[in-house]
């Protein structure tokens, strides 16, 4: 199992949210571009978010991606945050990120991700964020009421790269992934899983590498803390 490192971008600055709550926001680095310097020593691949696109429904931060991006080449960046069109998808593959994170748009929008899925195979990565068990939107301040599990096997015809599934309740708290759920999630997906949301030990990530199809595991809070290093966290999931 891969680790993805997390640098969710919130006034330009990487911060952690505790439970998706924008008004209970960390803020680590002043400068992330840094942050994805330190973390490419490491790894070959991260995760970020543009948590004001999120909200927005349209991507924000699209220059400190672009720096980002440029930062941690050659490596693998996964960016998400305010994707609800075909242009906000290929402006941030014409900034070199290689995988694109789409969730509000599945729900509201989901022939808008079939399409894209289609057009760039293996780029689309749906986001599937779960408030007791029911998918979160609009940059998780809203609660569908289509569940994970559900959303996931709706679009199982196109060719999506990976399900990012997030427990919200876990997320930024450190204390532990809901691994029945992931595992749960995991066994019904037909694409592999990134599993996201509340890791903050070593053995929170050898639990979620014991788990079939989970690909990867995003560690974002645990690492700014100080919980974590980024080598030994890589070492507990392979």
């Amino acid at each position: 199992m891969r680790v993805l490192p997390a640098i969710d971008l919130l006034d330009g600055k990487a911060v952690r949210l505790h439970q998706g709550r924008y008004e209970d926001a960390t803020v680590y680095d002043d400068d992330p571009v840094s942050v994805a310097t330190r973390f490419r020593a490491t790894v070959d691949a991260m995760h970020v978010v543009d948590l004001e696109g999120a909200k927005a429904g349209t991507p924000v931060q699209r220059e400190r991606v672009r720096a980002i991006v440029e930062a941690f080449a050659p490596g693998m960046v996964q960016v998400g945050g305010g994707v609800r069109s075909r242009e906000a998808l290929e402006a941030y593959l014409a900034l070199g990120a290689k995988r694109v994170v789409l969730g509000t748009a599945a729900v509201k929008n989901p022939e808008l991700v079939r399409e894209l899925a289609r057009a760039y195979p293996g780029v689309v990565v749906l986001a599937v964020d779960a408030k007791n068990g029911f998918v979160a939107t609009d940059g998780w301040t809203e609660t569908s009421t289509i569940t994970a599990i559900d959303l996931v096997r709706a679009l199982s015809d196109v060719p999506i790269g990976a399900v990012l599934y997030t427990d919200v309740a876990r997320d930024g708290t450190g204390t532990g992934p809901n691994i029945e759920a992931t595992r749960a999630l995991a066994e019904a997906s037909p694409f592999p899983v990134i599993a996201s949301g509340g890791v903050g030990t070593l053995a929170h990530l050898t639990a979620l590498a014991r788990i079939a199809n989970v690909e990867s595991a995003v560690v974002g809070r645990a690492l700014y803390d100080g919980s974590l290093t980024l080598a030994d966290a890589v070492a507990a999931a392979t």
